[in-house]
């Protein structure tokens, strides 16, 4: 089972990342010598209780964006992903099919007028794959 980490290591990990994320690796040994040269860690102890926990928010960030952590990859990125725009939108489309019921729906609320609605016969019908029976009763079980 893990320890808890305190304030200050967690502080300090976030802002070295921040700093010195290029020259980060997911090797413990690596970060340790790093937060060597970047910072002044009073103890040894310390020093690898940090470099433990950059080792492990760099497998973090490998995974995806981690909260509290920014620097300017991850940055670009997010600006990237904001700014996308689509080539054809989802939204504006010249015909809606709808199913039976739906257009039912539309009728009582006045919309049944509309001329990009087109009535499809096979959307309604929600057929299951799977077939589910019920399990035999297990004596002595409670239900």
């Amino acid at each position: 089972m893990g320890r808890v980490r305190n304030k200050t290591v967690k502080k300090a990990a976030r802002q070295i990342i921040e700093k010195y994320y290029a020259r980060l690796t997911l090797d413990f040994q690596v970060n340790k010598r790093i937060c060597d040269e970047v910072a002044i860690i009073p103890t040894k102890r310390l020093r690898n209780k940090i470099a433990g926990f950059l080792t492990h928010l760099m497998r973090r960030i490998q995974k995806g964006p981690v909260q509290g952590i920014s620097f300017k990859l991850q940055e670009e990125e997010r600006e990237r992903k904001d700014n996308y725009v689509p080539d054809v939108s989802e939204i504006a489309l010249d015909v809606i099919e709808i199913d039976a019921d739906t257009q039912d729906m539309l009728r009582q609320l006045n919309f049944g007028n509309m001329s990009e609605v087109v009535i499809n016969k096979s959307l309604g019908k929600h057929e299951s794959t799977r077939k589910w029976t019920r399990r035999p009763a297990v004596p002595g079980a409670r239900r």
